[in-house]
């Protein structure tokens, strides 16, 4: 049975389906978009991925994206280099900044331990981690890895890794129920750590 669609607009559905949440209609009503607007907006679009993918580099201190050796904020001489945020991706480092609350610099590392998917500790940037903590005047780390059983797994071994520097102080994002949320419907591991980061009101 042939399809409906020419080979052309098959492929570009396809292509739009390795996008994180898009399945096969959403891909399609973007293909769609994307053909239906001019051709100006469509070369922008393009031209927008090229350049993405020609001119970003990765931090040489902390990984995050960037078009030069060093990111913006690593090059900030008002960060604090004494408190290094560790998060997963820099997806998270966007929404950190976001909050305006953080003044220091980051560690991104690329990700977190998922054994399943072949991802083990080689695959990510915990020896660059260690590196820094051998050189710079780190004096706090603050594990904001994922609240899942790979983000979990990631903090703990990465504070095995750190044992051999005692005088750093490792801390954790406090977790409990979201603002906003009810009680009732909280899950049981969530509703647990509320209890145990509980503060006094």
């Amino acid at each position: 049975m042939s399809s409906a669609l020419p080979p052309s607009i098959e492929k570009l559905i396809e292509s739009l389906q390795i996008l994180p949440g898009v399945g096969q209609k959403t891909a399609a009503r973007l293909a769609f978009f994307l053909l239906r607007s001019p051709e100006s907006t469509r070369d922008k679009l393009g031209l927008a991925i090229l350049n993405a993918t020609k001119n970003l580099l990765k931090c040489e201190v902390c990984g995050h994206f960037s078009e030069s050796p060093l990111c913006d904020i690593c090059q900030d001489e008002k960060r604090l280099s004494s408190e290094i945020c560790v998060i997963e991706d820099s997806l998270d480092l966007l929404a950190i900044e976001k909050t305006r609350t953080f003044r220091g610099r980051y560690h991104v590392l690329g990700g977190a331990l998922a054994p399943l998917d072949g991802i083990g500790p080689d695959d990510l940037r915990i020896n660059e981690l260690i590196e820094r903590l051998t050189s710079d005047n780190v004096q706090e780390l603050i594990f904001a890895t994922n609240p899942t059983l790979e983000g979990e797994a990631t903090a703990a071994l990465l504070q095995r890794k750190c044992a051999p520097f005692p005088h750093i102080k490792i801390t954790r994002l406090a977790r409990g129920i979201p603002v906003g949320s009810d009680v009732e419907y909280t899950d049981e591991v969530t509703l647990a750590r509320a209890f145990d980061n509980r503060t006094i009101f």
